[in-house]
């Protein structure tokens, strides 16, 4: 280093006349920070622009939307109405008759909801079924909307249709109703479909066909799940002007309700949208990995908006209704006029207690006899159960297969993979109509056995079937135990057992139109007979036998 080399500055650079310093913080470092705070006002400051541009843009689109409500007719929100200019408002006011306003409270709520799947149930009266057909008015200004509105049987139609038929025409002039194809068609090109689903297979007639709103009025009808889960397949559109919804409405119990609290009352509080959630699991629904928009993320939200008869002024008020729903037995009065999701009474079997029949599993002893009962579906589930009887012959279920879509050699497989490490079967039941043959082919139970799983049939008695598993269920007098426990990773057994309901023609009988799968196996498991299985005095005369070994090093 020469003397003419100027030295290296150290420290800190000297600080301009005014200047404070920061020994925390570099200069670079808040230069950083500064122009982090620039780009982040600048979003912000995008963010506002947008919001007013978005507020501009639906208020454009609602001015339109006065204009043909005041040439044509239709339908519009009051809230929407209320944003408008008041010279506008005005128009409006003068040139439109308001032909149906709903009702403060859940009714508004509902056809104001955005989510794409609500429930509106609860009490009866409460304006439920008429709140449905407002809905389905959505789009009905927009030539590609396509509606369907549904209910179990076509007479149960018969009272939506003439509702409609009062205040379609005069909300939209020149809407024509097709009586032979049951169909509104609208001046814009649009078209409303009314239509029944009685059994799940007749949700199959709409396979190829989109609608942009699909309600269901009194969804507790249908047992099982199957026709919403598969009409939500049927919900798509090309116009990113429509957003596709699906709306239902439905009163507490039923041989459907089940299904229904577990989809839309438990997730979440009354009126708080939530991810929809997987009803078996409970877990999230999500998109795939690979989705273009959103993969991994969660696919849509529910709301349920509970319904009571006073959120209807027109029908509480003179009482009439209301006492009739007073006169009711309890239950069904808990039910229709409060609403109440949690009455579980007129289930089929009431001595069932979670905290006394649902045990955490252990190691089933391998001397334990065991027992395989089997309920055979393709498109409805089949259901496998497995139990063991211990000395004093009670059944403890200790493992389920439960699925759809299985072939013979696929539960086959899935039976023998899961039994890999158990001892052989003492007894394997199957319901005897695996046996049956239509045509030269082998029936279910061949296809079984030769893939290496044996089965006998099952006795099918019902009534005898049920006693049996009653008497089960039931305390015994003397151990003051019940004769049956159920492992808690039996989770559909423990789901529907409890809520299968009675059969409304039969009382001796379960109602065959809910979800009994698990039922029927457990049913065909109770007549099996355990004579001949090993018991608690054959073992006690075990333990009481001696020997005296020859080697009295080694034992033996």
């Amino acid at each position: 280093m020469t003397e003419n080399t100027p030295k290296r500055k150290s420290g800190r650079p000297k600080l301009k006349e005014g200047e404070k310093g920061n020994y925390h913080v570099s200069r670079v470092e808040k230069k950083k920070r500064a122009t982090r705070k620039r780009i982040k006002s600048l979003k912000n400051a995008e963010a506002k622009a947008k919001k007013k541009l978005d507020s501009l843009n639906d208020k454009s689109a609602n001015i339109k939307h006065a204009e043909k409500l005041m040439r044509s007719g239709g339908l519009a929100v009051e809230e929407n109405v209320k944003k408008l200019p008041k010279s506008v408002r005005a128009r409006l006011d003068d040139h439109t008759q308001i032909l149906f306003n709903p009702n403060d409270g859940p009714q508004t709520d509902f056809l104001a909801a955005p989510e794409k799947e609500v429930l509106y149930g609860g009490a009866a009266g409460g304006g439920k079924s008429f709140a449905m057909l407002m809905d389905l008015l959505r789009y009905a200004h927009n030539p590609n909307h396509r509606a369907l509105l549904l209910r179990r049987t076509l007479a149960e139609l018969t009272e939506l249709i003439d509702q409609s038929r009062k205040i379609y025409p005069q909300a939209f002039p020149g809407a024509i109703f097709r009586e032979s194809k049951n169909t509104w068609s609208f001046p814009s090109g649009a078209t409303a479909l009314f239509s029944y689903v009685d059994k799940d297979t007749d949700a199959a007639r709409y396979q190829g066909q989109a609608f942009t709103w699909i309600g269901i009025d009194e969804l507790g009808h249908y047992p099982t799940p199957y026709v919403w889960n598969y009409l939500r397949s049927r919900l798509r559109t090309t116009d990113t002007t429509i957003d596709t919804y699906m709306r239902a409405s439905a009163n507490p119990g039923g041989s459907g309700g089940w299904w229904i609290k577990k989809m839309f009352i438990d997730p979440s509080p009354p009126n708080d949208p939530f991810w929809a959630t997987d009803i078996d699991t409970g877990k999230i629904l999500l998109h795939g990995i690979n989705h273009p928009q959103r993969p991994g993320q969660p696919l849509f939200q529910r709301r349920f908006i509970p319904a009571r008869l006073t959120d209807n002024p027109h029908l509480a008020e003179s009482g009439e209704y209301e006492a009739m729903l007073l006169s009711l037995p309890e239950v069904e009065r808990r039910r229709l006029l409060e609403g109440d999701w949690d009455v579980a009474d007129g289930a089929a079997f009431s001595e069932f207690d979670r905290a006394v029949h649902v045990v955490e599993p252990f190691e089933i002893p391998y001397n334990w006899p065991r027992i395989r009962a089997a309920d055979y579906g393709y498109s409805s589930p089949s259901c496998v159960l497995w139990g063991a009887v211990d000395w004093d012959n009670n059944f403890w279920i200790y493992r389920e297969l439960y699925s759809a879509g299985y072939t013979g050699e696929t539960l086959a497989a899935m039976i023998t993979a899961l039994e890999e490490f158990d001892p052989p079967m003492n007894i394997s039941v199957l319901d005897g109509a695996c046996w049956s043959k239509h045509g030269t082919g082998p029936s279910i139970a061949e296809t079984l056995t030769r893939n290496g799983v044996r089965f006998i049939p099952a006795d099918k008695n019902r009534m005898a079937g049920k006693i049996e598993l009653h008497r089960r269920l039931m305390m015994n007098e003397k151990t003051g135990e019940p004769r049956m426990r159920i492992f808690s990773t039996c989770t559909n057994l423990v789901r529907t057992l409890p809520t299968l309901p009675l059969s409304r023609t039969n009382s001796e009988d379960v109602d065959t139109k809910a979800e009994d799968h698990a039922y029927d196996a457990l049913r065909y498991m109770c007549m099996t007979r355990q004579t001949g299985l090993p018991h608690a005095g054959m073992m006690n005369r075990v333990k009481e036998q001696t020997y005296t070994p020859i080697n009295q090093i080694f034992g033996y």
